[in-house]
C-alpha cells in the first residue's frame, strides 16, 4: 500500500496507531507495536515524571522505531511530563482531556510533532489552528473516555474541515474496519481494543478473557452525568454506576462524589489485579469481534494489512 502522509511524517511502515490506554500502553507494548511498524504510544496517565522517564528509556532499549508518548492534559504532573518530552526529545506526542495549545510553542520550537485527539469537528479546527500536525478523530464506539458522535459520521466531517493528516480511532477492529476508515478520508487509524488483548500487553489474563468471550451489545456508557462518559464491559460495577446516576439524586442534582467515588482506583482493579466485577473494564464495541488474545502485535498488524488490502482490492477496484 502506499505510504500516507502520516506515515512519512513520523517513518513508520504501516498506517497503524496504538492507542494510549492507561495502565496498559507501557513500554513493552508501545515497543512492540513500533516494531511491528505501527506507532506505539506510551500513556503517561497520571503518573510522576520519573516513571514515564524509565519507560521512555525502557522502550528506547527495546525499539529503533518510532514511538510516542500520550499527555494527559488533565494530570497535576502535566507540566512535568511536557518539560519531560522535551528534555528527551520525544519524537512524537499525542494528546487528550484539554488543548495542548499552551504548550505548543515550546512543542514546535523542540520539533516535537503534536496529535491531540479530538472528538469534534470544532475541537479539530481549533487544533488545526494552534499548530496540531494531525488529529486523532475517536468516536464514540471505542473504549475508555468518548464523546458523542459516531466514527463513520464524525472522520469525513473532520476530513472536509481541515487540512492535516487525520487518524480514526473507534470501532475499528480488523481490514474492513481499517478500509472504511481510509474510505472516509482518513490517513490512518488508531486501535487500542484490539492491542489491549495482544501477548504484549500487560492486562491480566481474565481482563483479556472477558474481552475475548465478549458479544456485540456487551458494553455499556457510563458517566454520561458527569460529563466524562466512560465505555466498557458490563460487570457489577457498571451497574452499581447506572443505578447510582438513577437514584442518588438523578440527572437533577447528581451525587459526583459518589459517582468519582466508585471510579477510583477501578481500571487498576481490572488491568492489574484482573479483578471483573466490581472494576472498569475499558474496551470499544468491536470487542464482540475479538476471538483470542493470543496475537502477538506484530500478527495483529500484519493480519490488518493483509485483510485492509483484500478488502480494497475484492470490494472497491473492482468498480473503479
Amino acid at each position: 500500500m502506499k505510504q500516507s502522509k502520516i506515515c512519512q511524517l513520523l517513518d513508520i511502515k504501516y498506517p497503524i496507531f496504538q492507542g494510549a490506554m492507561a495502565w496498559v500502553a507501557e513500554e513493552g507494548l508501545a515497543s512492540a507495536v513500533s516494531n511491528a511498524g505501527g506507532l506505539g504510544l506510551i500513556a503517561s496517565g497520571h503518573a510522576p515524571k520519573y516513571i514515564i522517564k524509565e519507560k521512555i528509556d525502557l522502550a528506547r532499549g527495546m525499539t529503533s522505531n518510532t514511538f510516542g508518548v500520550n499527555i494527559m492534559l488533565m494530570s497535576p504532573f502535566v507540566e512535568d511530563i511536557v518539560d519531560l518530552v522535551i528534555e528527551e526529545k520525544v519524537k512524537v506526542i499525542t494528546t487528550g482531556a484539554g488543548s495542548p495549545g499552551k504548550y505548543m510553542k515550546r512543542f514546535k520550537e523542540a520539533g516535537i510533532i503534536v496529535i491531540p485527539v479530538v472528538a469534534s469537528v470544532a475541537q479539530a479546527r481549533r487544533m488545526e489552528k494552534e499548530g496540531a500536525d494531525a488529529v486523532v478523530v475517536e468516536g464514540m464506539e471505542g473504549g475508555g473516555h468518548i464523546g458523542k458522535s459516531t466514527t463513520m459520521t464524525l472522520v469525513p466531517q473532520v476530513v472536509d474541515a481541515v487540512s492535516i493528516p487525520v487518524i480514526a480511532a473507534g470501532g475499528i477492529g480488523d481490514g474492513r474496519g481499517v478500509a472504511a476508515a481510509l474510505m472516509l478520508g482518513a490517513d490512518a487509524v488508531q486501535l487500542g481494543t484490539r492491542f489491549l488483548v495482544s501477548t504484549e500487553s500487560i492486562a491480566h489474563d481474565n481482563f483479556k478473557g472477558k474481552v475475548v468471550k465478549a458479544k456485540d451489545i456487551d458494553t455499556v456508557v457510563t458517566g454520561l452525568l458527569t460529563g466524562h462518559p466512560v465505555r466498557g464491559l458490563r460487570n457489577r460495577l457498571t451497574k452499581t454506576f447506572e443505578k447510582a446516576e438513577r437514584e442518588e439524586g438523578g440527572k437533577e442534582n447528581p451525587n459526583f462524589d459518589r459517582l468519582e467515588d466508585l471510579g477510583k482506583g477501578a481500571l487498576k482493579r481490572a488491568v492489574i489485579d484482573g479483578e471483573t466485577k466490581n472494576s472498569s473494564m475499558m474496551a470499544g464495541q468491536i470487542a464482540g469481534m475479538i476471538k483470542t488474545d493470543q496475537q502477538s502485535c506484530r500478527d495483529i498488524i500484519q493480519e490488518l494489512m493483509l485483510e485492509t488490502k483484500e478488502v480494497l482490492k475484492e470490494r472497491y477496484f473492482e468498480w473503479v
